[in-house]
């Protein structure tokens, strides 16, 4: 495929498109609410009225504002309307609406801070494209940036660029990913591996997978990028079976790219081969880290091993690998398209570039957010979420997920950046925000935290298998108001062992939430105690 092809394909598609498009929410939370019968409601109307020529009903992926689903949108010449809890009895009194009239179904304002204050890049296409249309992400530049970098740049340029855009992984750590990519650029092997990590396990996370239905194709072509960059023709995408609806849109989408040559051999006739295949895993948390991922891909049992070596030097059967996660990738075609000094003039000095956060908990607006770097706490918890129901006040906000910490309100101000979390004793994670009220008890929290380790613990190493569980039961004899002070210091105590033993991340950052929750909620703690 040539570069006009693609972009007549695109043509085509933006001149076949109707003057009124009505986009149903067919993400998974919409789905739930019953919003495939809402679309097969609409489509019936719209043929009833015989308006086929002039309107179109297309399924869509997550439209953010998850609350208040099933969504459905209206983009007419007049403008937008954003209607919310649509039922399939709705359906009719929408269409009728399309003139202009009134309508009886709640209508959501767009200009709020909850839309308002979001930077979209990733997410830009999300609610938008069709996910299992090809040609509606063509018709969004899709697949432009891979055909430039392989006809236009060298695999050197290509990494000097995803660095210099100072973007940083957005799996957890924050490990700058153009430095990832150069190291497995230059190992030297006769084969070299991409794998997308979608095993995303964290409580009251769903950005990866809102992604991954969404807009398939741009995690595609970022690995595709990828693989050119560092001299892969073999790349995975691990997900876990969990996401039926986004295996399946991936598979449409991979099937669909091999079909016009954006996949497989000689991709916009070059030299180069890029092949995607997908591996389901079974749900185990650990399988997030990428050696326990890697040997799961292998078929073997999920467990982590020592590192070094480093993936990027000896990791899929014994073979330089890159591993990112599916938020990583979604960012490359971007910053193809629109340079590396766009994505670094966003965000902060160490942060660039916007982070996809999954709202949950006790707020009014519970969804999926995109902010520039460096947006506070405090905007997105009171005014892009609305702050806390029924008058209730925010207590603190966990973030980074059983590896991450709660933040008191206190530090609301606190810039979302990778440095500034870590100083509060967080992590970024790779974006659940969980917002508790004054109604929460923290010990609580942070036992939950500690059974959801226990349980996902692969037992292999004696720290994270037993420790975990030491943990558990001195945090449940707390909130049974059996414990003593020196059960407070051992607690402590057994914190720092595992945290400063564990073989992987999984143990080392398990005691997170103790440690943050004794940080700035010691008093709760101290109640408990019965001497």
């Amino acid at each position: 495929m040539e570069l006009n092809e693609l972009l007549e394909i695109a043509k085509q598609e933006r001149s076949q498109a109707k003057p009124v498009q009505i986009r149903c929410c067919t993400a998974a939370g919409c789905l739930s609410g019953n919003s495939q019968s809402i679309k097969q409601a609409l489509d019936a109307g719209i043929k009833a009225e015989c308006l086929e020529k002039d309107v179109q009903v297309s399924g869509v992926g997550c439209m953010r504002l998850c609350c208040q689903g099933p969504l459905v949108q209206v983009d007419t010449p007049a403008g937008s309307k954003l209607y919310e809890k649509v039922t399939t009895q709705d359906a009719f009194a929408i269409i009728e609406a399309l003139d202009g009239g009134k309508t009886s179904v709640s209508e959501i304002d767009l200009s709020q801070p909850f839309f308002s204050y979001q930077k979209p890049i990733v997410l830009e296409n999300s609610g938008k494209i069709d996910p299992e249309k090809i040609q509606s992400y063509i018709a969004a530049e899709g697949y432009q940036a891979l055909y430039h970098v392989l006809r236009e740049m060298t695999s050197n340029k290509v990494v000097e660029t995803v660095t210099r855009s100072g973007l940083r992984g957005r799996g957890g750590a924050g490990y700058p990913t153009g430095i990832k990519w150069a190291t497995v650029a230059k190992a030297k092997s006769d084969r070299k591996f991409v794998i997308c990590n979608a095993d995303e396990g964290d409580p009251g996370a769903f950005m990866d997978r809102s992604v991954l239905e969404s807009d398939p194709h741009r995690v595609l072509e970022g690995m595709a990028i990828a693989g050119y960059a560092v001299g892969a023709s073999q790349g995975y995408i691990y997900v876990r079976a969990e996401y039926p609806i986004a295996i399946h849109r991936l598979q449409t989408a991979i099937h669909q790219a091999q079909r016009l040559g954006l996949l497989g051999s000689q991709i916009f006739d070059s030299p180069f081969d890029f092949k995607i295949d997908i591996r389901i895993g079974a749900g185990a948390y650990v399988c997030g880290e990428e050696t326990a991922l890697m040997a799961s891909i292998e078929g073997k049992r999920g467990l982590p091993h020592p590192r070094p070596p480093y993936p990027a030097e000896s990791g899929l059967w014994g073979h330089p690998t890159l591993i990112n996660n599916v938020e990583t990738f979604a960012n490359i075609a971007p910053i193809i398209r629109k340079g590396a000094d766009w994505f670094a003039s966003i965000g902060t000095d160490k942060s660039k570039g916007t982070k996809v956060f999954a709202l949950a908990g006790k707020i009014r607006n519970t969804g999926l957010i995109e902010v520039p770097m460096g947006t506070s706490l405090r905007q997105i918890v009171e005014e892009m979420g609305g702050g806390i129901p029924d008058g209730g006040t925010a207590k603190a906000v966990q973030t980074g997920g059983p590896s991450g910490g709660c933040i008191p309100a206190s530090a609301f101000d606190t810039p979302v950046d990778y440095e500034s979390l870590t100083n509060l004793g967080s992590m970024m994670g790779s974006g659940g925000m969980i917002v508790m009220d004054q109604t929460t008890n923290m010990v609580d929290v942070a036992r939950f935290f500690m059974e959801f380790c226990m349980d996902e613990s692969c037992g292999k190493c004696i720290p994270c298998r037993v420790g975990t569980v030491q943990l558990h039961g001195l945090l449940t004899k707390l909130m049974q108001g059996k414990a003593t002070s020196d059960d407070l210091a051992l607690l402590e105590e057994l914190c720092d062992m595992v945290k400063n033993t564990s073989l992987c991340g999984l143990g080392q950052s398990a005691p997170n939430p103790v440690f943050s929750t004794l940080r700035y909620f010691r008093e709760e703690y101290l109640e408990l105690i019965k001497d």
